[in-house]
């Protein structure tokens, strides 16, 4: 299999999704993986440790498993998790893992790599910073009682539940630096695909990383960005399809996109997205993507089969460099 060489940016399980399904396509894939979580397993080790959270990189690195044996059980260890009354309780053995490599090697981009060799990964895994990052928001009406009123909450565990309009978000520190392999990777794509998943915690947070950014508006790249199939409790409570490019807007202006695909069964206002997609500069392109029992998550293969259309058609008009 060869293929154009794809950077995938996200985190949780919509990364994990465009992963599975990317990697059906090409052999030169790179996931770009937010790394602000501060809950569960991640948020411990990153308290007890000072790492990065390691939980969407383990995520994205199961994704990136094989179908056939080896990548099956290693996707399945890396992904469980330890029931005990103690203090295990709630890891999962890929966090630990992955923690235990980056003590031992003092690299977290190498520590990264050499887990991929482990499980046979199908592409490579690299966090979009360094540094182990905060979320906070601006949140309208966190208090029922006060629908107007700002608050600020920070913390990934807390803004992707919180009550109320989340109106935008920021990174602490400002301005973190980004991954230099993470910034060459998207400089020398073909296709950068953004999205899908959690739109302030997962998705948005690789837009405020500024030499990231600038690598987002500047590749020659074409950019694809993938909706989610429904609105998140809590984080996008009630937005639109088009809501959701509106706010991606606002924190990134300036950057375009070729192609933004939705599931052409649960776009209700196609007239709508259209005008919001070509304020960013592209076209939509709806194709069945979720799950066939009618789920809101999406089906690897129908994904896949969505992306190779898009790569296919888009080869037609201009060659990849």
């Amino acid at each position: 299999m060869s293929g154009p060489k794809v950077v995938a940016l996200g985190g949780g399980h919509g990364l994990s999704a465009s992963l599975a399904a990317l990697r059906r396509l090409t052999d030169d894939l790179t996931a770009i993986v937010t790394v602000a979580d501060d809950g569960g397993s991640s948020g411990r080790l990153r308290k007890d440790l000072g790492v990065l959270p390691p939980g969407d990189l383990r995520m994205a690195l199961a994704a990136l498993c094989g179908d056939d044996e080896w990548g099956v059980t290693w996707s399945r260890v890396i992904q469980h998790r330890f029931r005990s009354d103690g203090e295990l309780n709630g890891h999962a053995v890929g966090n630990l893992l992955l923690v235990g490599l980056w003590e031992l090697m003092d690299d977290p981009i190498a520590a990264l790599d050499w887990m991929g060799r482990l499980l046979g990964a199908h592409g490579r895994v690299l966090p979009m910073s360094a540094v182990p990052l905060d979320i906070e928001a601006d949140v309208a009406g966190h208090d029922p009682a006060r629908p107007e009123e700002l608050s600020v909450v920070r913390g990934q565990a807390q803004v992707a539940v919180t009550p109320g309009d989340v109106r935008g978000i920021r990174l602490l520190p400002a301005d973190p630096p980004a991954v230099p392999e993470a910034v060459a990777a998207v400089r020398d794509a073909d296709w950068v695909v953004v999205g899908p998943g959690s739109w302030f915690t997962s998705v948005l947070p690789h837009l405020l990383v500024p030499e990231l950014a600038a690598a987002l508006v500047e590749t020659k790249a074409r950019r694809l960005l993938a909706l989610n199939l429904a609105p998140q409790p809590g984080e996008t409570a009630g937005f639109s399809p088009q809501q959701h490019l509106e706010v991606l807007a606002a924190h990134a202006p300036g950057l375009t996109f070729d192609i933004v695909l939705g599931d052409r069964d649960r776009v209700e206002d196609v007239p709508g997205l259209e005008r919001a997609t070509a304020a960013l500069g592209g076209h939509i392109h709806l194709a069945p993507v979720s799950a066939v029992d009618g789920s809101p998550r999406h089906d690897p293969e129908r994904l896949a089969a969505a992306y190779g259309r898009i790569f296919v058609d888009r080869e037609r008009i201009a060659p990849w460099r």
